[in-house]
């Protein structure tokens, strides 16, 4: 049978991703890596428009951000005006828009924890592993999301307003010791800080930012490197542009870099920075400089270099491209390089009447060994995730003489000797002074040249590690201008976490890691979170109910009591004309920072109580003895209340139509409204009974025996002409015990004011 050049490829490919991952998933002790081993993964800022500046953790200096510096926990980000940035997690985006600060609160394995101290940010999640948990902290709010989507943060100048758009996906916010569910298909705006303020509303229309994140979306669903490399190898759309996939008979698919001069080799283009927990890290200065230097194997295949990457998981397909896949993620490494002497960073040789550090780019047979402590499990995860061809026995058999068993060569005694594949390929050697790569420097700048006598039989003259200075640590990046630093006001904000940040975080504006008694939970001691909520069905800056029966006010005082107890404006009585205004939103174009974060608003598209008219309420004045009655508190258990109408009983008596709640003080439907107040809202003067009520509710009402009469009731079958009350003074429509319509006479002798549940 005969097959075509690309699907006898595309089966050759699957054939060795399935080969490596029955490796991978044999390997011993391969999901038990130590605590004490770095994490898999790093961020990495790939894109710049304008100025972004960037503060690497352990230092104090703002300097211009490099986009093949990886990024950590600690890192921060600052985008000046009319800037952009983009970062990657594996295959997740991050995107960030003008005067926007970010920091890097938690990486690891399992954790994406960042903090957006002000601006804008966009993340799109492609894919969530088992057991991997994404937080973004803001200054009222910490937001969890719950499942692959975009959305977008947006966090007001002075931290007190954040807005999450969830266009697709779904997530959690924790905020002022509420929890809410939000869906996708809204935005949703939380307002106030230690009583924060609720409202949802429909997506806005894409502006500018929106229309860059999703051409940025399509770029990489249209990679054709995606084929060949894992969407989680941060760095893999890079290379369509900068050179060509060809298939080797020996390794497979490898990618041929075509902007390079004459004579270019890896990892001679660059800089060495020291970047915690890793140590030594090679950072490059190519555009495309990332993928090939933290993931994959070089080999000099003809006459040029080629970049052979690691297998593409084929368990669990998913994203765009043949082969893509979420079986396996890539494991990343600061430099798959070998130093000449065998030492590692230990090894510096004798160069050119000095001492200097020489390395060779690894081949797809070599295997890396970290230069820090790492477990059995890690060396066997960092190897496999990034050769094809690696090899079990080799991997064990280089732990244990290398790691194991270190020993240094020094005075020229060779304990053990390491030949690597790519040692005699031309320009393989790089080799600077050891000042030079103490400090940072470019390496083009100060490379020496070293013999072939050198390489194969190299005179080691020292086993101390290079220590790293401080050029080390920021990197030879300029300093920031002052104009492109966050504000000194951004550090004043504070950081709303739900988890617990590293030990090793570092917020926006500082320079050192907070305690963790500094950040803000998100979950306030005794708060009671409304896990039951559900967004789409909310007034604005109102916390929805527990009972979603119990969103509809049961009377005109349910509605005139204000949304927001902290705010004292809002707690003024409201008459029934207030409380009859729709529930409308802004206008589109109305400016929503200008509106006060407290008030009361309810949009016209959320409307609390649809289809009720108020407007025909005789009596929108509350009575004196209603205004000095206290308001009781509803349990959250109380059932739906009817639909509103006129009739308005005191809410101190009954809040549930039909049941009897004498005695009963604890009966909030909302827990929302368990905050006391500021000032209680007293509720309006009882109303007449609108036309529509059936004659079964006013004979229910009428049934029902009165609280405080102390005489017996009278008989079940003349219950109406027992019940009914003198009428007050006040003017009224009609009574509210309203007989039935073949019962005309009113009661005998009945004491008035003695029936509490018609007032």
């Amino acid at each position: 049978m005969n097959m075509s050049p690309t699907k006898s490829s595309r089966t050759s490919r699957y054939l060795l991703s399935l080969i490596a991952l029955v490796l991978f998933l044999a390997l011993p002790g391969i999901s038990a890596a130590d605590d004490d081993d770095p994490p898999g993964r790093v961020a990495r800022l790939n894109l710049i428009q304008g100025s972004v500046s960037f503060q690497p953790a352990g230092t104090q200096d703002w300097v211009e951000a490099n986009p093949n510096r990886p990024l950590t926990t600690g890192d921060q980000l600052w985008a000046d005006q009319d800037s952009r940035g983009e970062l990657h997690i594996g295959s997740t985006a991050i995107r960030i828009s003008d005067h926007t600060g970010l920091s890097i609160l938690n990486l690891t394995d399992n954790v994406v924890q960042i903090q957006v101290a002000q601006g804008t940010a966009n993340f799109r999640v492609v894919h969530m592993y088992d057991n991997e948990s994404y937080e973004i902290d803001t200054a009222n709010l910490a937001f969890t999301i719950l499942r692959p989507g975009e959305y977008r943060v947006d966090v007001n100048q002075d931290g007190t307003q954040s807005i999450v758009t969830v266009r697709n996906g779904a997530g959690e916010v924790t905020a002022g010791g509420q929890a809410y569910k939000l869906d996708g298909g809204q935005q949703y705006i939380f307002s106030g800080t230690d009583q924060v303020n609720y409202d949802a509303e429909s997506l806005p229309d894409p502006d500018g930012f929106d229309s860059w994140c999703r051409d940025r979306d399509h770029r990489e669903d249209s990679s054709q490197s995606a084929r060949y490399v894992s969407r989680d190898v941060i760095g893999y759309d890079d290379l369509d542009t900068y050179g060509t996939w060809r298939t080797d008979p020996t390794y497979g698919p490898v990618w041929v870099p075509t902007s390079v001069a004459v004579g270019w080799a890896p990892y001679h283009t660059g800089h060495w920075a020291y970047v915690a927990p890793w140590g030594w890290t090679w950072v490059d200065d190519a555009p495309w400089g990332f993928a090939p230097f933290h993931y994959g194997r070089w080999a000099y295949v003809g006459s040029s270099w080629a970049w052979v990457p690691g297998p593409v998981a084929v368990v669990g397909v998913g994203g765009p491209g043949v082969g893509v896949g979420w079986g396996v993620r890539p494991v990343y490494a600061p430099a798959l390089v070998g130093f000449v002497g065998g030492g590692g960073f230990s090894a510096a040789i004798a160069i050119g009447g000095g001492v200097g550090v020489a390395w060779v780019p690894l081949g797809p047979r070599d295997v890396w060994v970290p230069g820090y402590h790492c477990s059995p499990a890690y060396m066997n995860n960092v190897n496999v995730t990034s050769s094809r061809v690696v090899n079990r026995t080799q991997i064990t058999n280089v732990y244990n003489t290398t790691v194991i068993n270190r020993t240094t060569v020094v005075n020229n005694v060779t304990v053990n000797k390491v030949v690597y594949s790519n040692q005699s390929a031309p320009g393989a050697v790089t080799a600077v002074p050891q000042r030079s790569f103490q400090s940072g420097q470019p390496v083009a700048a100060s490379a020496v040249k070293v013999t072939p006598e050198q390489i194969s039989n190299p005179k080691v003259v020292a086993a101390k590690p290079a220590e790293p200075t401080q050029e080390a640590v920021k990197g030879p990046s300029r300093p920031a201008p002052a104009s492109a630093r966050p504000p000194a006001a951004v550090a004043a904000h504070p950081v709303v976490t739900k988890m617990t940040p590293s030990p090793k975080a570092i917020p926006v504006g500082h320079t050192q890691p907070l305690t963790t008694a500094q950040y803000k939970p998100a979950s306030q001691p005794g708060a009671r979170p409304n896990t039951n909520f559900k967004a789409g069905s909310q007034p604005a800056n109102a916390a929805k109910p527990a009972n979603p029966a119990a969103n509809k006010p049961a009377n005109n005082a349910e509605a005139a009591r204000p949304a927001n107890p902290g705010n004292p404006a809002a707690n003024k009585p409201a008459n029934n004309a207030e409380a009859a205004k729709p529930a409308n939103p802004p206008p589109a174009n109305e400016n929503r920072a200008a509106q006060p974060p407290n008030k009361f608003t309810p949009p016209p598209s959320r409307n609390a109580n649809p289809g009720a008219n108020n407007n025909s309420n005789p009596n929108p004045k509350p009575s004196p003895e209603a205004a000095t009655r206290p308001e009781p508190a509803k349990s959250p258990n109380a059932a739906a209340p009817p639909p509103p109408n006129k009739f308005t009983p005191p809410p101190s008596h009954n809040v549930n139509p039909g049941a009897n709640n004498n005695g009963n003080t604890n009966t909030r439907a909302n827990p929302e409204v368990d905050r006391k107040p500021n000032v209680a809202a007293p509720p309006p003067k009882p109303a007449t009974p609108p036309p529509s009520q059936t004659n079964a509710n006013r004979n229910e009402e009428a049934n029902r025996p009165p609280a405080a009469v102390k005489q017996p009731a009278p008989p079940p079958q003349k219950p109406a002409p027992a019940a009914r009350p003198e009428p007050k003074p006040e003017p009224r429509n009609e009574p509210h015990n309203e007989p039935k319509p073949d019962s005309k006479k009113p009661p005998k002798e009945q004491p008035k004011d003695k029936h509490p549940d018609n007032h």
